[in-house]
């Protein structure tokens, strides 16, 4: 007697979407080449191991029962599910990685890396794609615990650099900023750190998981903060007053031109970010398929790197 896994088995729910499309037993059995008996005797047995009435034989035809047409229905998508799975198997055996982990620092447009994810799925790979919102350390963390293929706004340090790849996607200017009805707007420049200092900080929090090395840029001890988890919710905070603080000039520029937002000098010394892309040394990738080189998924988002129109982009573009 089948057991349920058995009776579900493509082979039997191919027979059964077969007896449905043909409407009859006899049909469906010169259409697979048995003889109706084997095949009567088969369905029966399906029958059997799931406890159900599949179809109607109280006609010459058989008509999918209640039960029969919620198992066809889900047959067709099953059917379908084990020919991509199939599809998918053989790619990968040719270089693509099953999954690629992509971890995004607050920094980077995430309008131009949904314009990149819609081309690469336009390739048709079988790789699929991961994002994950990561801030400061915590980008380049995902990187090296594994947790992500390939990081696109990580600060790299030489003492970081260790079995990493990494590439300059720009230098990314800050701008000291706080909306025009915020005390320090009509405050005389340069500001200086004991006036900064009383009013409210607004900063983003590192993502690296809890280690005690939780980075924090820009801001005095003593100072109160409000601390965001993305640069987009510090912008909104900006743009409230809540606060005051760095934020990248790219990502400030509408509306800062809008008046929005008002840009203020301060005494120290001007901020700027050298953003990178980073990866993994080559055989290291948690995905890949053939686990030498980098997979041809990692490959083709490297390539597009190589555009300094793509480059501009993912730091411009908000």
């Amino acid at each position: 007697m089948l057991n349920h896994r058995e009776a579900l088995s493509p082979s039997s729910l191919n027979l059964l979407a077969t007896v449905a499309a043909e409407g009859s037993f006899a049909g469906a059995a010169r259409r697979m080449g048995l003889v109706p008996s084997a095949l009567t005797y088969r369905v029966r047995q399906i029958e059997d191991a799931l406890d159900v009435l599949l179809f109607d034989r109280s006609t010459r035809q058989a008509k999918p029962t209640a039960a029969g047409l919620a198992l066809l229905n889900e047959a067709e998508r099953l059917l379908g599910d084990v020919d991509a799975l199939a599809m998918r198997v053989k790619r990968v055996a040719t270089g693509w990685e099953s999954q690629l982990t992509i971890a995004l620092d607050s920094i980077i447009s995430r309008s131009t890396v949904m314009d990149l994810c819609e081309a690469f799925f336009a390739l048709q790979a079988p790789t699929r794609i991961k994002l994950q919102d990561e801030a400061l350390s915590g980008t380049l963390e995902a990187l090296t615990s594994g947790r992500a293929d390939l990081a696109l706004g990580a600060v790299v340090e030489a003492s970081q650099a260790a079995g990493l790849h990494a590439r300059t996607l720009g230098v990314v200017p800050f701008v000291f900023a706080v909306a025009p009805h915020h005390p320090l707007a009509r405050a005389p420049e340069p500001l200086a750190d004991e006036l900064i200092v009383q009013h409210r900080a607004i900063a983003v929090a590192d993502s690296t998981p809890r280690t005690g090395t939780d980075v924090t840029i820009g801001l005095l001890k003593g100072q109160e903060v409000l601390t965001l988890p993305s640069l987009a919710l510090k912008v909104q905070a900006h743009l409230r007053g809540l606060g005051c603080g760095f934020l990248p000039e790219p990502m400030a520029k509408a509306d800062l031109d809008a008046g929005r937002l008002v840009a203020k000098r301060v005494q120290r010394p001007a901020r700027r970010a050298t953003v990178c892309a980073a990866w993994r040394a080559a055989g290291s990738l948690s995905g890949a398929g053939t686990g030498q080189g980098a997979g041809r998924a990692l490959s083709w988002w490297l390539a597009q790197l190589d555009s300094t129109t793509t480059r501009r982009a993912l730091l411009g573009r908000y």
